[in-house]
């Protein structure tokens, strides 16, 4: 194990290191955050229109406050995206992010389908906007600010004296890189839609978001990523912030058109959403370390230190934190719970998709915060489900029973060592 440990500290966290650093993968993961008070607003839209207006008649007026509501959040979705995601790659660079925003914006409406299905000209459908054009929208913002800033560093801007008002000044400078910017997707759209007759969203929308959804959607790719996430944790990285992009950009999508069913009245699509790992599998945060605080609550004798540490850890752990746990006991490194830290998550994932896959419980739908408990989150994300709920509570108690006998060998392991200690004395 040690050898192991030593294998992957000196090649395998570097690289994942730089990973998590990367300029880009941080202007998404910090896109995704800048816009989540908006999802998180639509969500609850669709929420109390399916929850309480529908139990509670005379809240019905609220209906379609609550539509428009989601008109403006969920429904675009992407617009938001791309304005965030062109902003902080632009202030990555210490460029105008306000600029860079407004021109990956106008660069994405660019290359969407005009007139779509006979459709008078200048109508876009609302799917070109929402969740379901994500993936063209995050490439077409990184490429646009890529543009954009690299015109802008290479000086070509106009100048103009140093007494005009600040915003005139951001916006003559922006005029040459700007437009540069905008044609050049304008003649890429051009080009695609002469040759073969599609948008460019409908070659990015078949030829790779479609496909990495599809496999998203499959339960060993959820377990993968519940396994990578908290294998990156063991090693000392954030492993939710380094796989935030590529979760983000496949599991918002399906939340979304989770969220669009039930507001048609149809049935969700999707079993695995952005939401179902909090829910279901991020118990007490990654590795579901809410588990292994009450493992050591429970089982620990000699060990008061532990005891100490998950007294200290519980109230973070109930809202999702769990650095005082991963860092304070610590989990990083240690050898003894390597093992359960890794291989929770992936079972506690299983379960709950054969359990929603099965019917036992519905689909979430609701994007809720993450630090939403235990129970509750589920509750809310499948607008209701006491079922949920109580598979998330089951989820719990299986994640503690798997954490205990590893609790029991620290708590042997301090007892050996202090016998160790007496009888050398």
């Amino acid at each position: 194990m040690e050898a192991f440990i030593n294998w992957m500290d000196e090649h395998f966290v570097p690289i994942a290191g730089k990973i998590g650093s990367q300029r880009h993968l941080v202007a998404i993961r910090d896109g995704f955050a800048g816009i989540m008070p908006l999802i998180l607003a639509g969500s609850f839209a669709v929420l109390l229109n399916n929850t309480l207006c529908v139990w509670i008649p005379a809240l019905s007026f609220l209906v379609p406050i609550n539509g428009a509501v989601w008109w403006g959040t969920f429904a675009i979705m992407t617009l938001l995206i791309v304005f965030s995601i062109g902003y902080n790659l632009a202030k990555s660079y210490n460029e105008d992010g306000l600029m860079a925003g407004l021109i990956s914006v106008a660069s994405f409406i660019i290359t969407l389908p005009q007139a779509p299905e006979g459709v008078g000209w200048g109508f876009i459908k609302i799917n070109y906007l929402d969740a379901t054009a994500l993936f063209t929208g995050l490439l077409v913002s990184l490429i646009a600010t890529e543009i954009f800033v690299k015109l802008t560093k290479a000086h070509l801007v106009i100048t103009i004296p140093g007494d005009v008002p600040p915003a005139v000044g951001r916006a003559f400078a922006a005029l040459i890189p700007g437009i540069v910017t905008v044609y050049v997707f304008g003649i890429l759209t051009s080009i695609i839609t002469a040759m073969g007759g599609v948008s460019l969203y409908d070659v990015i929308l078949k030829t790779i978001q479609t496909p990495l959804q599809n496999l998203g959607q499959s339960v060993g790719s959820a377990m993968l990523a519940t396994f990578l996430i908290t294998l990156f944790w063991f090693f000392g990285l954030h492993g939710a912030n380094l796989l935030d992009p590529v979760m983000n950009a496949i599991y918002l999508p399906a939340l979304q058109a989770n969220a669009a069913a039930i507001q048609q009245g149809a049935v969700p699509p999707n079993i695995i959403t952005r939401v179902f790992f909090d829910t279901y599998s991020h118990l007490g945060g990654s590795g579901a370390t809410l588990g292994l605080i009450i493992a050591i609550l429970l089982v620990a004798r000699k060990r008061q230190d532990l005891k100490s540490l998950a007294k200290l850890a519980l109230p973070a752990g109930i809202f999702q934190i769990n650095e005082p746990i991963i860092f304070g006991l610590p989990i990083v490194l240690n050898p003894i719970l390597f093992i359960p830290f890794i291989i929770i998550e992936p079972i506690l994932t299983l379960i709950a998709y054969l359990a929603t896959a099965i019917g036992l419980v519905p689909p979430t739908y609701v994007a809720i915060p993450w630090t939403s408990p235990v129970g509750i989150g589920a509750f809310l994300a499948t607008g209701g489900s006491v079922g949920a709920m109580i598979l998330a509570i089951i989820n719990l108690v299986i994640a503690t029973l798997i954490y205990i006998p590893f609790v029991i060998l620290l708590d042997r392991q301090k007892t050996t060592e202090t016998d160790s200690k007496d009888s050398s004395k």
